[in-house]
């Protein structure tokens, strides 16, 4: 027998185990770390609290959020995926702006998946989730009447955000998505208007109204005709000192919204 395997009652010897972390926990890791990044860069720049044009380091965001800058890295590959921020060769990560042609396309695809939408929930919304959107369009009307942009700009993007989610469709939930945060860019840049506030906050309470009467082709378009207003208000603001006008736009009930 070996001296190995013979320990005349001494006690055994106890190897401590590696502390690095096995490959696939520190993959996990790494990338619970980057969509963290991910998600707080992205929040910053919804709110406004990184403006559109603006250039990220990866030192600044190190520091800020407290993690190194690999997930850092990560987390602008995947804000870049997702349309909020481009990358240039040799000059860094910048938020992106958005010319108003390509808003004007969001907002056409927007208005045809959230006449979709309410179509879906004429039928569909339960009591709860109506509630809950009662009480969100109650506090976009207080922040209308008020004139706090910022907050109302947040609650618009909770409201339709829940009504998709209501709607119960995952795959049109995440396309809307991504367009709505890429045009959340634009707007916030251009259109800061306090005095059409109370006009949007009516809209969606048409909304409301026109989803709760279970009247599907009412829904639908109280929502398609709310999305092309919305775009073009966007078209008045942007041009107002232009003399070159767009072509009319109409609503699903035939409103002429242009000049």
């Amino acid at each position: 027998m070996s001296d190995r395997s013979r320990t005349h009652g001494t006690a055994p010897v106890h190897v401590e185990p590696s502390r690095a972390p096995p490959p696939s926990i520190a993959v996990l890791r790494s990338a619970s770390l980057s969509s963290a990044a991910q998600h707080e860069i992205e929040r910053m720049i919804l709110e406004g609290e990184i403006k559109a044009g603006a250039k990220l380091t990866e030192a600044w965001l190190s520091e800020r959020l407290g993690v190194s800058r690999g997930p850092i890295r990560e987390a602008f590959r995947m804000l870049e995926q997702a349309g909020l921020v481009r990358q240039e060769k040799n000059r860094g990560v910048f938020v992106r702006e958005i010319p108003l042609e390509e808003a004007l396309e969001i907002f056409d695809l927007r208005a045809t998946m959230d006449e979709m939408v309410g179509r879906r929930l004429a039928s569909t919304i339960t009591a709860e989730q109506m509630k809950a959107a009662r009480a969100t369009v109650e506090k976009m009307e207080l922040a209308a009447k008020t004139g706090d942009a910022d907050t109302y700009h947040l609650l618009n993007l909770q409201f339709h955000d829940s009504l998709v989610e209501y709607a119960g469709n995952r795959k049109l939930a995440s396309v809307y998505r991504k367009l709505v945060k890429e045009l959340a860019l634009y707007r916030r840049r251009n259109l800061r208007d306090e005095a059409t506030l109370p006009h949007s906050a009516a809209e969606h309470r048409a909304i409301l109204k026109a989803i709760a009467s279970g009247d599907a082709e009412h829904a639908g378009a109280a929502m398609y005709d709310h999305v092309i207003e919305s775009k073009q208000r966007a078209l008045d603001t942007t041009t107002a000192k232009q003399s070159h006008r767009p072509r009319v736009a109409r609503t699903r009930h035939g409103k002429k919204l242009a000049a």
